[in-house]
């Protein structure tokens, strides 16, 4: 989906250097220094984008200097389309080119919003109930950390003392906690912050997709038995297709990624668990919802899509998961997705905001 997704984004972004360039030969200015050499306006129409996207590129990286770039003529676009309407109506042309300075203005805010979406972390609250005698037990929940995103080890402390505030039974991680560029120091860090916690029932933590690294790990000096072994010193217990049992209340199961060849079926993780107990899944990737419903689970908690990330990115993402965001229920099974603590390459949110969860399951 991502590979569909950066193909898409190439072609888009193709297309709106063409119209920026196609709009900036038509400036007065353009004129007014080229002096009728129309080779000259070619030439300017070209470099004024072209530089741009350079600087852009080395202030905030290539992926968002094309997402910046897409939504600023994707909103010249729509102020072309609204001052041609003006014009029509008035039968006057404008002197100025209003589009212009609307798509900038509009675009400079929408993404300023974006950042803080993407930066600035909230706590959503669930409560869920059960018939299953577990009692009470509020879970935290955080995933997609990709420590060194939009923040690093150290600050990443804060939120674990943000957590920490709101008297967690058990914290659970749900997968893509390091990124493929997170540095070894970092994850250390990161780590050490974890170790911080203190609850009734511990920490978990369940593999995401880019927790193992796509690439050579030599780049971020670690693997990731290095992070099962830094979790592990830090009293996080690690489940890959496993599970314990907690208080003789309540189960965590902690899935493989779905990117994994040899992950376990669902059903087969639960078969042999006392269903009478109330029955917590951790799975990074929320695409199995059907069989984690037939299996038995009360509560599968995930995270992977960072809640459609971008409009209208986001109605992409939809087709390739069973939920994009937020809690539903398919039978006895309650299913919640979190848009994630932090970001990956991309610094922005649209129509989601970064954040944990604080859910507290209500039984009997």
């Amino acid at each position: 989906m991502w590979i569909l997704i950066f193909c898409a984004a190439v072609i888009l972004f193709g297309g709106a250097t063409a119209y920026v360039s196609s709009r900036i030969y038509k400036f007065t200015v353009t004129e007014l220094i080229a002096r009728n050499r129309r080779w000259l306006k070619l030439v300017l129409s070209i470099a004024v984008p072209v530089v741009a996207i350079l600087i852009l590129c080395l202030t905030v990286g290539i992926i968002n200097a094309a997402i910046i770039f897409i939504y600023l003529v994707l909103f010249w676009l729509i102020a072309d389309l609204i001052f041609y309407i003006i014009k029509k109506i008035r039968k006057k042309d404008f002197k100025i080119k209003y589009s212009a300075i609307a798509a900038i203005a509009v675009t400079a805010i929408y993404l300023s919003v974006a950042w803080v979406l993407a930066h600035d972390v909230k706590i959503t609250r669930y409560s869920v109930d059960s018939d299953k005698q577990i009692g009470n037990v509020r879970i935290v929940q955080f995933a997609d950390s990709h420590v060194g995103a939009t923040f690093g080890g150290d600050e990443f402390f804060e939120h674990v003392q943000q957590m920490q505030r709101q008297n967690p039974d058990v914290v659970v991680i749900t997968g893509d906690y390091v990124d493929d560029d997170t540095s070894k120091a970092d994850m250390q860090a990161a780590c050490a912050a974890l170790g911080t916690l203190k609850t009734a029932y511990g920490v978990y933590f369940a593999f995401g997709n880019h927790d193992k690294g796509y690439f050579d790990n030599s780049g971020r000096g670690y693997d990731s038995q290095d992070l099962i072994n830094e979790l592990t010193a830090n009293n996080v217990i690690v489940l890959e297709d496993e599970h314990v049992l907690i208080d003789n209340r309540f189960y965590i199961v902690g899935r493989k990624d779905a990117s994994e060849k040899d992950r376990k079926p669902i059903a087969e993780l639960t078969a042999e668990l006392d269903k009478s107990k109330y029955i917590v899944v951790l799975d990074h990737q929320p695409n199995d919802y059907d069989a984690e419903a037939e299996s038995g689970a009360d509560l599968v908690l995930s995270g992977h899509t960072h809640g459609g990330q971008l409009i209208p990115v986001n109605l992409f993402i939809s087709i390739a998961n069973d939920k994009t965001y937020g809690m539903e229920k398919r039978g006895n099974t309650n299913f919640i997705v979190t848009s994630g603590i932090s970001d990956w390459a991309i610094k922005f949110k649209t129509g989601c905001r970064s954040e944990f969860n604080v859910i507290d399951v209500n039984g009997v």
